[in-house]
């Protein structure tokens, strides 16, 4: 039978060592990093966790196996990703983003380029090695990064230059939001992948590249975000003020499809993001069903007994396993089809994470007000479900766009997911919706 929900004995482990990774290493300091005000020292908290990650073959599982990696197929790595993100989902992130980095230097670099970084995250046996992924811009400049394929002259939303300048490209500009762009102390990562307009003659599907930034390159500063949720994830502003970059260090495959870097990379994030959504709502629930099933509220037996908590938790159970299934059917689609499915894994990563934040406030509904007592994880929960739609490149911001251009294609079969068929992402299918209104070239009947 092709269709199988069983997972087999090497799935089981993978599985195994992922929630003794996060009930053993990760539990213990999650409280406290969640808690811990200064960004960077939330950060700094998660080192020695981050080190045994590393030791497991965690840290870089996504990988090829051909280049140190873990080799991980896309199922198998949403597998691990729920246990760890069960525990500390901003973790996971951290976790997520080193593939964000590294994926596209195996998509598109050179075998040098393979070589020199993918080779050199896996090899480093430091325990701190970290890759960070840069294409997030601050809004007004003029569209924000959502907008970074609309096809205005010059892009609408990705300002960040990169002007060769003998064997160098020369940055400027800002980034805002990146995760782990900042490394462990704000002087950068080991590796940044950076999304960079290289020209600005021409509109966001084509004036866009991807280049690898090393730690220690002058004229790069990093500042710390504070944020509300994923506290063990760090987000940073970053600043490049003529900081030169080896050319040798674009991406030789994305030149001038930089747009194409970042949709595939968020497909690719898509059913990891849901996943997230599934474990913090499994999270949640597994406590309201706990607690109602030893919570009496002065009557003669628990209210699990009740119809109310028994139908709510019985609803909370069903949409965590409808979306389970949704992200392994979204990872095995990237498996069968080279990494590629800009549509599917954006469906996927905005119904999980919409899903989400319903299920963890029913649960809070059963808990009641006892939910908002911070002695409870429900505070925490209800912050990571306001979060998760909107990071990883936000539902309204790109993903719901991507699958409308991807549908709005007079080629796109609307039963290809049903039926496993490759969807070719081209850049054709980008810039919708990223001009309000109707182009001056409609009809006056089609206008009205």
């Amino acid at each position: 039978m092709a269709i199988d929900f069983t997972l087999t004995a090497e799935q089981q482990e993978v599985q195994r060592l992922a929630r003794d990774f996060a009930q053993n290493v990760l539990a213990p300091i999650t409280e406290k990093v969640d808690q811990e005000p200064d960004p960077l020292t939330a950060f700094q908290m998660v080192k020695p966790a981050y080190a045994e990650a590393c030791k497991q073959g965690i840290a870089f599982s996504m990988l090829p196996k051909e280049y140190g990696g873990g080799g991980l197929s896309n199922v198998d790595f949403v597998i691990a990703a729920e246990e760890i993100q069960a525990v500390d989902p901003g973790f996971g992130t951290t976790v997520l983003v080193n593939g964000l980095g590294l994926m596209p230097v195996w998509y598109y670099g050179t075998e040098e380029q393979k070589k020199r970084f993918i080779g050199g995250a896996t090899s480093d046996t430091s325990g701190e090695f970290i890759v960070g992924y840069a294409a997030s811009e601050p809004p007004g400049m003029p569209g924000g990064t959502a907008n970074f394929d609309a096809p205005a002259v010059g892009g609408a939303g990705m300002n960040v230059t990169a002007v060769q300048d003998g064997d160098d490209i020369v940055l400027n500009g800002r980034k805002y939001w990146p995760c782990n762009v900042g490394g462990w102390d704000n002087l950068g990562a080991n590796l940044n992948l950076v999304i960079a307009r290289t020209d600005r003659s021409v509109g966001g599907t084509a004036g866009l590249s991807a280049i690898v930034v090393e730690r220690g390159t002058p004229g790069v500063t990093y500042r710390s975000i504070s944020t509300s949720a994923q506290r063990s994830a760090p987000n940073c502003e970053i600043v490049f003020d003529n900081a030169r970059v080896p050319a040798a260090n674009v991406i030789e495959g994305a030149r001038g499809n930089g747009d194409l870097v970042i949709n595939r990379n968020f497909a690719w994030s898509g059913p990891v993001a849901g996943i997230g959504a599934v474990a913090v709502a499994r999270s949640a629930y597994e406590d309201a069903l706990r607690w109602a099933k030893t919570y009496t509220a002065g009557g003669p037996k628990p209210i699990f007994h009740y119809q109310y908590p028994g139908y709510v938790l019985g609803d909370v159970a069903t949409q965590i396993e409808a979306a389970r299934y949704f992200c392994w059917k979204g990872a095995h689609y990237l498996d069968q089809h080279d990494y590629h499915g800009e549509a599917l894994g954006a469906m996927c990563k905005v119904h999980c994470t919409e899903m989400l934040f319903d299920c963890v406030y029913k649960c809070m509904q059963v808990v009641g007000v006892n939910s908002v007592d911070k002695k409870t994880k429900f505070d925490r929960y209800l912050r990571e479900a306001a979060l998760l739609p909107l990071y990883d490149a936000g539902n309204f911001g790109m993903q719901r766009r991507r699958v409308h251009g991807v549908m709005a294609d007079e080629n796109f079969n609307p039963r290809a997911f049903m039926d496993d068929e490759a969807i070719e992402f081209t850049k054709g299918m980008e810039g919708i919706d990223t001009i309000p209104g109707p182009t001056t070239d409609e009809p006056a009947m089609a206008r009205s």
